[in-house]
């Protein structure tokens, strides 16, 4: 990995599991990083976790709910008064839920969370990035934790999984999906700005908070054979850090291997539908 003395970073998610690891991992590189938790105490209890491993970590603390827009509004406003670029953004949250709540957005909280949290605060922090990409030696990055998503599809007319029988193997998969396009269509709309986004499938993560809600022989199975968050973290940092990525966007990827993007995650109508769909959710005009 390349030195990331004077850099900032912001990491969601990192509070625990992949996102703890990851944050982790780019402070131990030398970058300040901007720890986001959905409270101050949960901010401040992942700072001293990271720094029981890393001593001399700079942190901050960002508080932001990633499920609630006004949060998201006023975290993206806190950080942009304490610093005037960014070079790596890390989306590491994300939720699985067993039972369909709605958000105070009246937005399904799995949808808030895992899709609209990706979009909303990557498009808030974009002056920070390519203000960062404009200056020498000009490279900022963005880096989405997505997934495999297999068979799953978006459908269109029922994005936030309103109709039918819930369960987060039905609301679940499809926002990988998403992370996947949003991730090609931020690519696509940065090009030749010096601003990378990548997405990364990181495998089953052991002892994930993520998995607290549904339990059961799913939880099983990624405690048993998933892999320590550490071992995990790899290739998000990869991307995030190493000179051998800093030109490469658009891509999904696993053990710093590129994977494909079968099915609707190589349609480009799929996701600019995607993106106007988001920027409507978000009061954001299409762009």
């Amino acid at each position: 990995m390349a030195s990331m003395d004077g850099t900032v970073a912001l990491v969601t998610g990192a509070a625990g599991g992949l996102g703890g690891a990851v944050a982790t991992g780019l402070a131990r590189e030398g970058a300040l990083v901007v720890v986001v938790g959905r409270s101050a105490t949960r901010a401040s209890e992942a700072m001293e976790r990271i720094r029981r491993l890393v001593p001399g970590a700079m942190l901050e603390p960002l508080v932001c709910d990633l499920s609630d827009q006004p949060s998201i509004h006023a975290a993206a406003a806190d950080f942009m008064s304490r610093h005037d670029r960014l070079d790596v953004l890390v989306n590491a949250a994300g939720v699985f839920r067993k039972e369909r709540q709605v958000t105070r957005d009246g937005i399904d909280l799995t949808f808030a969370t895992n899709v609209m949290a990706y979009f909303l605060l990557t498009n808030l922090l974009l002056d920070a990035l390519t203000r960062r990409a404009a200056a020498p030696p000009g490279n900022s990055r963005i880096v989405n934790i997505a997934s495999r998503y297999g068979n799953a599809r978006l459908d269109f007319d029922d994005l936030q999984t309103s109709s039918g029988k819930y369960s987060y193997l039905r609301s679940t998969p499809p926002t990988m999906l998403a992370r996947v396009l949003l991730t090609q269509e931020f690519a696509e709309r940065l090009r030749g700005s010096s601003v990378v986004a990548n997405a990364v499938h990181p495998g089953l993560v052991k002892n994930t908070t993520l998995l607290q809600d549904v339990g059961g022989p799913f939880r099983w199975i990624t405690n048993t054979f998933g892999a320590p968050a550490e071992k995990a973290a790899d290739t998000p940092l990869w991307l995030a850090t190493s000179r051998e990525t800093a030109g490469v966007s658009g891509k999904l990827w696993a053990k710093r291997k590129e994977l494909p993007t079968p099915g609707m995650g190589s349609d480009p109508e799929a996701r600019r539908r995607l993106w106007d769909a988001c920027a409507h959710l978000a009061g954001m005009r299409a762009m």
